[in-house]
């Protein structure tokens, strides 16, 4: 039975309604020990880790090896993981070199003690001590026994006293030692009553510590005529003990508190002792209990489907109040999603809590009462998975084994379940199952290859001989030759083929191989056709897509390659620096390092009629061939006029409209420029600006940027105007003109990279090169996504 299951209720009675009842409070109880099943963990981990270690085994096998080990034992897992730990020893404790601090004690979890030091081998040899010789404890008088020999001496526990609930809520004495005869048969028997350290200890579930004879002998009735005797008491209910609690008591002839390493001893110790207490392992029959489910579960573990062993549990009264799983099949699962071994031990109404009440219980009590086998009509169950309904149908058969119950089941729906999801996985993947009878000459097609052909189901399946006949003329003879193969030779094919169908030429898969007989003669094929359609549409997409990029790029780099040698025929650049007016001129253009398009950067320095000088750096909007028409526009207009005396503010009005006049559908062309005129016999520079950057002056080892005077980019708006600025240069100043590519870098703010270019400059001068400053600062921006140019005009020391 899969999922969480939830029967649908038939009736309610009393014995149903106090099963149930009996249930949830035994749930309760469980789940209040889980505060005590973590404080654990670290004993579990701590034990899967060295086992690890020493057998080379992962975790998962590491956990059930202490499983096995603790089943053969006939103990649980926590006493196993503490047996396990006391043979490992203590962890080395590093020591210091002599002269040096001691070091600071780890502060990572896995690395602190589980628990303080308690005399020779410390709390952990103590409790794996208890632990292996649980495993020889019988009754309540064994267990109280063991846990005042060991811990007599550790923490004077001088007597040890345990009590089991009653229905009644009282208490009975189960178990002692330590405690004389007449004292024993005087507490035998604790009424409900308050005022009493045993009773509280099964109510607030968290111990009941005395430890002021004073104070407690005021508070509770104490045990015993002479408190002085055990001064200090603790009271300690067993976790998971429910509905019959179980309370341990240790008495100490030391007086005082119990410090917090005593009390997590106290703690562990009662917890190891719990599945001796709640299992009330009896001396006789036991053993052959055990033998005789240990044969039953070798049985089990070779059957398949569920299959479980039951033992039933009686009241005091000898009614069934539950049954236990003492063994289980591979295939055996409950609501929790536990499996085969994993139910062992565990009880009916706890992996299956709504059978109570049931027509399916009544038949486990028939069977056990009169050996006749019950077999179950098929009935209803509902899974809840995920927060899910799920209706599943079943049969159980119930037969009598001894004094137990044989209990198996059968889930009739499996098939149908089955045949959903692969009806779902044939739809999600466009493919359907084929099959051939070559005996009968009997074709069978999946629901969903009508779907693939296009075809009316009605119509029945395509026959071998007939799918000649819609298949693409070309794919005729590789498709025969293939079908010839596996009919023959019986060797599988997988090929692809094309089909016309009503809606068009879809393309198909088939992959498929013969069933032989005794002489190898195939006589039944099975495979499955698959509509590759879609994906077939999409590669060819793909191939037209990158063919359409390969004739782009192509064409980009042959624009590339015109552009380049244009620019090249219009901007030469010199093989060492130019003199112009009295000037040193250093000139550097870089074309960008990405992308297949030349950019619009441009320059022009020549000498203008009257010996002055002319110097131009310009940036065009955009890339390719319309960018390098548009920055041969401006140098040669720039340079005629400039040449018949216009002034640099109207060369630049005249550029902003012959830029705006000349824009295309496709927009207007705009660009950046800077222009200075130098007039040797008074050193005096005149310079304007359209939208540019603003010139660098190096002057006495420090750099600064010239303020700018009005004018906006050129081809932006009809009624720009722009001004014109000064300045007088002196022996040894540098002056750079430069596109933008030189200081922007994606992301960053204009003027860290107006900064980073000031503080450059500055250091390329100090190392002395400056007659190569501009092809040194352009060599500077290895990586550059945009085209460079640079001008550095200087003025030397000695004209």
């Amino acid at each position: 039975m899969e999922g969480d299951s939830v029967l649908p209720a038939t009736g309610g009675t009393a014995p149903e309604v106090l099963a149930l009842a009996k249930i949830v409070t035994r749930l309760r109880a469980e789940v209040a020990d889980l505060e005590g099943v973590a404080s654990m963990a670290a004993v579990v981990e701590r034990a899967k880790g060295a086992l690890m270690a020493q057998t080379g085994v992962s975790a998962d096998a590491a956990y059930q090896l202490l499983l096995d080990r603790a089943e053969k034992r006939r103990g649980t897992l926590l006493e196993e993981c503490w047996i396990l730990l006391s043979r490992i020893g203590p962890r080395p404790v590093p020591t210091a070199p002599p002269g040096a601090a001691e070091p600071a004690p780890a502060s990572f979890p896995g690395d602190r003690p589980l628990l303080g030091d308690h005399g020779p081998g410390g709390s952990r040899a103590l409790l794996a001590r208890l632990a292996e010789e649980l495993a020889g404890a019988r009754t309540a008088d064994d267990v109280a026994e063991l846990l005042r020999a060991l811990l007599g001496e550790a923490e004077d526990v001088d007597a040890v006293m345990i009590y089991r609930a009653a229905a009644t809520g009282s208490l009975e004495l189960a178990g002692h030692a330590g405690v004389d005869t007449a004292l024993a048969e005087q507490w035998s028997h604790i009424p409900p009553l308050s005022r009493v350290a045993a009773l509280e200890a099964t109510i607030v579930r968290e111990g009941v510590w005395l430890e002021d004879p004073d104070v407690d002998a005021a508070a509770y009735l104490l045990i015993g005529d002479s408190p002085e005797r055990w001064p200090s008491r603790a009271w300690l209910a067993v976790p998971g003990s429910s509905p019959r609690t179980a309370v341990v008591g240790f008495l100490r002839s030391r007086a005082g508190r119990f410090d917090p390493p005593t009390r997590t001893l106290l703690r562990r110790a009662v917890r190891l002792c719990g599945g001796t207490l709640r299992e009330g392992r009896e001396p006789h029959g036991t053993a052959t209990l055990h033998e005789d489910a240990e044969a039953v579960q070798s049985v089990f573990d070779t059957l398949p489907g569920p299959v479980v062993l039951l033992t039933p549990l009686r009241s005091e009264a000898g009614d069934v109040e539950d049954y236990r799983i003492d063994a289980a099949a591979p295939d055996s699962l409950d609501v929790a999603g536990r499996r085969g071994k994993e139910l062992v031990g565990r009880r009916v109404l706890e992996t299956y809590p709504t059978v109570a009440g049931t027509a399916l219980w009544d038949g486990y009590l028939e069977t056990l009462t009169t050996g006749t086998v019950y077999e179950s009509e098929p009935f209803t169950y509902e899974e809840v998975s995920a927060g899910v309904p799920r209706r599943s149908v079943y049969s159980v058969r119930v037969s009598r084994l001894g004094d137990r119950l044989v209990v198996s089941w059968i889930r009739h729906d499996t098939s149908e379940r089955e045949s959903l999801r692969l009806a779902e996985l044939q739809r999600l993947g466009n493919l359907g199952w084929v099959g051939w009878d070559l005996a009968t000459d009997e074709v069978t097609w999946s629901d969903q290859v009508y779907a693939v052909f296009d075809r009316d189901p009605a119509l029945g399946p395509i026959r071998i001989e007939e799918l000649v006949g819609h298949l693409v003329a070309d794919d005729v003879p590789r498709l025969g030759a293939a079908v010839e193969r596996l009919l023959g030779e019986g060797r599988a094919v997988d090929e692809p083929f094309r089909v016309g169908t009503p809606k068009g030429v879809r393309h198909l898969r088939i992959v498929a191989k013969a069933q032989t007989d005794a002489d190898g003669a195939p006589v039944e094929v099975h495979g499955f056709i698959q509509d590759l359609t879609e994906l077939r549409d999409a590669e060819l997409a793909l191939v037209e897509s990158e063919r359409a990029n390969l004739v782009q790029r192509g064409m980009l780099k042959a624009e590339r390659a015109l552009g380049a040698r244009l620019q090249d025929t219009l901007l030469p650049l010199p093989e060492q620096s130019l003199d112009l007016a009295g000037l040193c001129v250093d000139v550097a253009y870089v074309p960008a390092d990405t992308g297949v398009n030349v950019g619009g950067d441009w320059y022009s320095a020549i000498e203008l009629p009257d010996k002055s000088a002319l110097f131009v750096v310009g940036d065009v909007a955009g890339h390719g061939l319309p960018a390098v028409g548009t920055m041969a526009q401006l140098r040669f207009y720039t340079k005629g006029m400039t040449v018949t005396g216009s002034a640099l503010p109207d060369v630049l009005g005249r550029l902003n409209t012959l830029l705006l006049h000349t824009a295309t559908d496709r927009g207007s062309a705009t660009a950046t420029m800077v222009m200075g005129r130098y007039r040797p016999w008074d050193r005096r520079l005149t310079w304007v600006r359209a939208g540019h950057l603003p010139p660098l002056l190096i002057r006495g080892g420090e750099a600064g940027y010239l303020a700018q005077p009005e004018g906006c980019l050129l081809g932006a708006a009809f009624q720009s105007s722009y001004g014109q600025e000064t300045i007088d240069l002196l022996p040894g100043d540098h002056l750079l003109f430069y596109t933008d590519g030189l200081v922007e870098d994606p992301g960053e703010d204009i003027d860290v990279g107006l900064g980073r270019l000031a503080e450059t400059a500055v250091g390329v001068l100090a190392d002395g090169r400056s007659e190569m400053m501009a092809r040194t600062l352009a060599a500077l921006r290895a990586g550059n996504r945009d085209d460079i140019c640079v001008l550095d005009i200087h003025l030397p020391d000695d004209p």
